[in-house]
């Protein structure tokens, strides 16, 4: 059964689950956390002794390389953080084509991965003021990028984190995916 976006279903769904996410419980919406909420469960998993991982991205068409880079930096640590850039930053670093999905549809869809701990939204283009305030024990990318490209890296190595580059899956970019479903239109 679809419903339509402005359905009353519909409506009513999406109101419980982005205002009410106490009623839907751990499964999707409580890890999607605004940045002082997240703030304040990095202080809570500091003191108990346990490891954050950090990474970050548009997140615009997930695919396997996706999933491979969030289970493999997951591993890394205790709790897997996910900082997704709205759909303003999207626009701003991929074009005014982007994001194909919008910011709250992105969020979910990270959120429902149990490698995914939380799911932070920010506005900004670059994400170094939120690795600066979260400051993660571990900053990740994956293969795409060399350390000296991460951003926020000095500020994690200045508070005792380290930076990992994890493996790159080939053919899996989201404009080579776009690309591919494009030229098949055509």
């Amino acid at each position: 059964m679809r419903f339509h976006r402005r359905s009353v279903v519909c409506r009513f769904l999406w109101c419980r689950i982005f205002y009410e996410s106490k009623i839907v419980g751990d499964i999707l919406v409580t890890k999607i956390v605004s940045r002082s909420e997240l703030l304040v469960i990095r202080e809570d998993l500091r003191m108990l002794g346990q490891r954050v991982v950090f990474t970050n991205g548009c997140f615009d068409l997930i695919h396997r390389g996706h999933v491979e880079m969030l289970m493999e930096a997951r591993s890394l640590g205790e709790v897997l953080v996910v900082g997704l850039n709205s759909d303003k930053g999207v626009k701003a670093l991929k074009g005014s084509a982007r994001p194909l999905f919008g910011e709250e549809d992105r969020a979910v869809l990270l959120s429902a991965f149990e490698c995914v701990s939380y799911v932070c939204i920010f506005d900004e283009v670059s994400v170094e003021s939120l690795i600066c305030a979260l400051t993660p024990d571990v900053l990740v990318k994956g293969g795409d990028y060399s350390e000296s490209e991460v951003i926020g890296k000095d500020a994690v190595k200045a508070n005792g984190g380290r930076v990992e580059i994890l493996s790159l899956w080939p053919d899996t970019s989201t404009t080579q995916l776009i690309d591919r479903i494009e030229r098949g239109r055509s």
